[in-house]
């Protein structure tokens, strides 16, 4: 028994690195994604009125899991609703929540107990919809078996004990563990601040490329900003064209001292997304002087509760992406802060 032990730790540490693609997929009103450490997320979709339901659970053969329940949204007021704990309702019956395995609170329930998670997965997943007594709030059901099986397909779980819908005989260490996070370290965290000359040579420098730039941005709204990224080389960022919501800007990294070298910034990511194009723009760029990071945020609408949020870093030579959100589900539910993650780094 030892040595099948130690076989299966060997396998699932071969296979872990495997399993290190990102995924998002819809399955009717259920959206999962998955992040490049096999960390899964689930939630219902469509007209759910402000009544979502979300679990998260992580790679590996311990079962950690966690399943919340909460009423609100960007949009909507759950100020006259009924709690939750006591107002929920599957195919109109009465749910219950054991508070001692629930934490309960009017408008938010959570358990991260991973038996409890599992028993209550099973009590609806093959229901029609979990409704709030008197109110039009609804968590339809319909995708969610296929949205658990996918989970279990993607961090290799079918035919396991801590499968959810396939389970198995296999043990817990059958499933591969999560990969280990790829580091991209901070260069030159504190650079030396541009001095006046520099900063206004550079400007007039970004000037001189916006200008020469086949831009369509209306020239009073144009900007240069100029960031010292490095001793040596510094980030120069323009506005470009402009849409609804979004501002795309070109970008240079960009010698300190004349006569000036640039080179253009170029982010590409390093998975396939969902749209099959790896190359990004640099839409609504900005870079934190605090975290160091390049940041972009394409806005799907205008109350932002869509789009995708990334950050970059500089290792010396490029950016390299260290988190990658993406909502492609426009419902009112959450800003960009809380977008599902498929790509992190440390």
């Amino acid at each position: 028994m030892r040595y099948r032990v130690l076989l299966l730790i060997a396998l699932s540490l071969l296979s872990g690195g495997a399993w290190a693609a990102p995924a998002q997929q819809n399955f009717s009103d259920w959206q999962v994604t998955c992040n490049n450490q096999n960390f899964c997320t689930a939630r219902n979709t469509g007209e759910h009125h402000g009544l979502v339901m979300a679990l998260g659970r992580s790679a590996g053969a311990k079962t950690d899991a966690s399943l919340r329940i909460d009423l609100g949204g960007l949009t909507d007021s759950p100020a006259k609703a009924p709690p939750l704990a006591s107002g929920l309702m599957l195919d109109n019956e009465p749910l219950t929540f054991d508070a001692h395995r629930w934490k309960l609170s009017p408008w938010h329930l959570m358990t991260d107990d991973a038996a409890t998670v599992s028993s209550f997965l099973r009590t609806i997943q093959e229901g029609q919809a979990i409704a709030l007594r008197g109110g039009q709030q609804i968590i339809s059901l319909s995708g969610l078996k296929a949205a658990l099986l996918f989970i279990d397909a993607q961090q290799k779980r079918v035919g396991s004990e801590t499968a959810w819908i396939k389970k198995g005989d296999e043990p817990p260490l059958s499933v591969p563990p999560a990969p280990a996070l790829k580091k991209v370290a901070v260069v030159n965290p504190t650079p030396t601040p541009l001095s006046h000359d520099e900063l206004n040579d550079l400007l007039d420098y970004g000037s001189w490329r916006m200008n020469n730039s086949q831009c369509s941005l209306d020239p009073s709204r144009r900007e240069v900003r100029v960031t010292a990224l490095t001793d040596d080389k510094a980030l120069l960022m323009v506005s470009c064209e402009a849409g609804a919501y979004n501002t795309v800007d070109l970008a240079w990294l960009v010698s300190r001292q004349k006569p000036f070298a640039a080179r253009m910034v170029r982010l590409r990511l390093p998975f396939i997304p969902a749209s099959n194009v790896s190359n990004m723009e640099l839409m609504n760029a900005r870079f934190d002087e605090k975290s160091r990071e390049l940041t972009t945020l394409a806005l799907g609408r205008g109350m932002g509760d869509c789009g995708v949020q990334t950050r970059w870093r500089f290792d010396g030579q490029r950016f390299r992406l260290v988190r990658y959100a993406e909502e492609p589900t426009c419902d009112g539910w959450h800003g960009p802060d809380a977008w599902p993650t498929l790509w992190i780094t440390r």
